[in-house]
């Protein structure tokens, strides 16, 4: 009885610490509008942000990776030397768990600073998949936007 009821408390604990950052799996027209209208990306950017979302984060906003040059984080993929752990910081002055949040304000403020300074090109995805304007998902006809 002592056993199961210990064994039932650390997969409690574990269940409450590994849904601290709630996140979001969005849909390619729902997060287009939403990066629209609540976030004022450019419409006509908009289908590079999609197409480089798409293949960074797969439309995930709880998405983190690791390469040799630290981590990225959430939808846009946003690397480490952007953010700071625990606290705001980085060149975008935010905290990284920040950019894994269903909340997209941050994330999207750093996503459009970063873009505005070095291009699509800082994203391996846009670069890899994006790039070629034949490639970009058409917008208007398959979101009405």
């Amino acid at each position: 009885m002592r056993t199961t009821a210990i064994a039932l408390f650390y997969v409690g604990l574990w269940v409450s610490s590994s849904s601290l950052v709630l996140g979001k799996r969005y849909m390619r027209c729902e997060l287009a509008r939403k990066l629209l209208e609540q976030h004022s990306f450019e419409r006509s950017l908009l289908s590079n942000w999609i197409c480089l979302l798409e293949h960074e984060s797969e439309l995930d906003t709880s998405k983190v990776s690791t390469t040799s040059n630290g981590s990225r984080y959430g939808l846009f993929q946003i690397s480490s030397r952007h953010c700071q752990d625990g606290r705001r910081g980085g060149v975008c002055n935010v905290r990284c768990q920040d950019l894994l949040e269903e909340n997209l304000r941050d994330a999207a403020a750093c996503a459009k600073r970063i873009q505005a300074e070095e291009g699509f090109r800082h994203w391996n995805g846009w670069q890899r998949y994006c790039r070629n304007t034949q490639n970009l998902p058409n917008l208007k006809v398959i979101c009405g936007i």
